[in-house]
């Protein structure tokens, strides 16, 4: 979540009276995330959430994005829900971009991982791939391999900016993926950004999932390899084995992983690094000023690819790579 646009009081208020939900007391920015604009917004009513879609998200998909947190939230999976004007529309338009409101969660995200937080967060990820099995909308991963090499080519001029050797790196790394890369895994819906301060507790208990907005058709290890990547490693970068042992055994226990998906898990593990390396590359050279937002560093994921590179089985990550299956726990 970001802030990139900005709402005046008059239009917050004109686009609120469409709603059924009070009168506005109060917007605050919330300045964490990249991709859209986002606002806590209270009224008489409660609390909501305002995003207004900027323009790296494509209006398509937006009721791809919308109608999933419905489902969602109908299979029991704990997450915001679209708030319909009183038209009946979820998506309305605030400030020249597309916007909607949705329901606020309780909780905090952690800002210190603990083990506890892994296997809570490998459970709810199992039954996020559960619940979206039957979801019938469709969207391709718009940053899976193939807008990788794209994606480098539009910063490889300017990389060396961030450490001399990331141009060649990346090169090498983008040749290896496109190689290697696996297919025929299982897949379906992944939510693709499952990072820390997209994951809400009360206490130690996980209260809820939020930003579906990268949401996608994807192989489901992969979606566990980005929360891997996101989850299990310190500050320092280190890996973290017991965080990762407990989020793909907490997976497992709802969700059983394929031979195949476990073998997948280290060359998986090694795209999701390069992935949000590319990405995070990207915003960093192409920070918009006067953003309420700062870029990651992505260096922190140049580590990372580094660690995936050295592993050559699961067992890296604190598993028996012949214990695939729920019925293994």
């Amino acid at each position: 979540m970001a802030v990139y646009t900005e709402v005046s009081d008059e239009d917050l208020i004109a686009f609120v009276r469409h709603y059924d939900i009070g009168d506005v007391v109060s917007c605050k920015g919330i300045a964490e995330g990249v991709e859209n604009s986002n606002y806590l917004l209270r009224t008489t009513d409660g609390s909501y959430i305002l995003t207004l879609y900027e323009k790296r998200v494509d209006a398509r998909d937006l009721p791809f994005f919308l109608g999933l947190m419905e489902h969602l939230a109908a299979k029991g999976v704990r997450c915001p829900q679209p708030i319909p004007a009183r038209n009946g529309e979820a998506l309305r338009q605030l400030c020249g971009r597309p916007a909607a409101l949705t329901s606020f969660l309780d909780g905090m995200w952690p800002r210190r991982i603990q083990p506890f937080h892994c296997s809570a967060l490998g459970a709810a990820l199992a039954g996020f791939h559960t619940a979206g099995a039957d979801f019938t909308l469709t969207r391709p991963n718009a940053l899976s391999l193939p807008s990788w090499r794209p994606l480098y080519e539009s910063c490889a001029a300017r990389a060396h900016e961030v450490r001399a050797d990331l141009p060649d790196l990346l090169s090498a790394e983008l040749d290896h993926l496109d190689a290697i890369w696996p297919t025929d895994l299982p897949s379906g819906v992944c939510h693709a950004d499952l990072f820390p301060d997209n994951v809400f507790f009360i206490g130690e208990n996980l209260s809820g999932l939020i930003d579906f907005y990268f949401a996608c058709n994807d192989a489901y290890a992969y979606d566990l390899a980005i929360c891997m990547n996101a989850w299990c490693f310190e500050r320092d970068n280190s890996f973290n084995a017991t965080k990762a042992r407990l989020l793909l055994s907490g997976y497992r226990k709802t969700r059983s992983l394929s031979q195949d998906e476990m073998a997948a898990l280290p060359i998986l593990a090694r795209g999701a690094a390069m992935r949000f390396l590319l990405t995070r590359l990207y915003d960093w050279l192409n920070h918009p000023e006067g953003a309420m937002v700062k870029p990651k560093d992505p260096l922190d994921y140049a580590a990372i690819l580094s660690f995936h590179q050295g592993v050559r089985s699961v067992a890296a990550y604190g598993l028996d790579s012949g214990a695939g299956s729920a019925a293994a726990e």
